[in-house]
């Protein structure tokens, strides 16, 4: 759906973007991912056909963004991170105007516009001035305005930002049943990494113009090496316990957290826990693995980069 080849981009003498190259197949829902300043947005600028980029080609559904202007406009939606919204408009005259800009046809607007209006659940809101809405209202009207000619690939760069807890669940919310009740190709570009293992399936890292991994978020986590994760609960001595396990050779760091402890070691050594548990009559009640989080994941390439 999506391939970006070998794109680079200047600002003056700046690089922010350092020859890129991935790939998004069609029905996929990724994550780009990486730290402010990173090179997102300037990615998702070039991708739906805003900014040229420097060199490199980019194709979205075969077609090169910018030698098929108007073809690859009609089968994307983008929220950028600052949606143009014109304040002394209402919903409903907003959203009837951005279908004209994208060439919906003239039969189609009033039935399309209300279509959005409620996926994004403005209903009550579609005669009310923008300029009066919240920030959450706003945002989902940005949404809505991104989706009014019913594209195939959908572009969201950080849709939550500076939102309050409640409107970022019901964003959160809105973007998962676009992706996955109406098998729309999502990027959704994000810092915040508890948003993308919520909502993706695969996760494109970028950290200072240069792509660090492309892959599924499950292979990405299966991948990072080099240290294991153990939990473990017991009834008694959890003090005495955390300082023997400290010295065994292979582990790297013990933690106690909500009054279990966290064992990171070289290897697995997880019998050797359990064996050391019963040998000093902790009463071990449970052991387990804990898996990487992206965040882990983030900070470990970031680090290598």
């Amino acid at each position: 759906m999506v391939e970006v080849i070998n794109v680079s981009k200047y600002y003056g003498n700046f690089l922010a973007l350092n020859s890129i190259n991935f790939k998004v197949e069609k029905g996929e829902i990724v994550a780009f991912l990486g730290p402010n300043g990173s090179g997102k947005t300037t990615t998702m600028r070039i991708i739906t056909g805003f900014l040229q980029p420097s060199s490199g080609k980019v194709t979205v559904d075969g077609m090169d963004v910018f030698e098929n202007d108007f073809e690859v406009k009609s089968i994307t939606g983008y929220l950028p991170e600052n949606p143009p919204l014109y304040p002394e408009l209402t919903v409903e005259e907003y959203l009837s105007f951005v279908a004209e800009l994208k060439r919906v046809p003239q039969n189609r607007i009033k039935s399309k516009v209300t279509e959005v209006i409620e996926k994004t659940a403005l209903t009550e809101r579609r005669k009310t001035l923008i300029g009066s809405l919240s920030k959450g209202l706003k945002q989902r009207v940005g949404i809505a305005q991104s989706i009014v000619n019913d594209p195939q690939l959908l572009i969201l760069d950080e849709p939550t930002v500076g939102l309050d807890p409640l409107q970022v669940i019901e964003i959160r919310n809105l973007v998962k049943k676009l992706a996955y009740e109406e098998k729309r190709t999502i990027i959704l570009s994000t810092h915040i990494l508890a948003e993308a293992s919520e909502i993706c399936e695969k996760a494109i890292i970028i950290n200072n113009g240069n792509i660090l991994a492309v892959d599924t978020i499950e292979n990405l986590k299966k991948n990072l090496k080099d240290v294991h994760k153990v939990a473990i609960e017991v009834k008694r001595d959890v003090g005495g316990l955390k300082n023997i396990l400290s010295k065994h050779p292979s582990v790297l760091s013990v933690v106690e957290k909500d009054g279990k402890l966290e064992i990171e070691s070289k290897e697995d050594i997880r019998e050797e826990i359990a064996k050391i548990c019963v040998e000093k009559n902790s009463g071990l009640l449970e052991i387990y693995s804990v898996k990487s989080t992206l965040e882990e994941i983030f900070v470990k390439l970031v680090q290598e980069e």
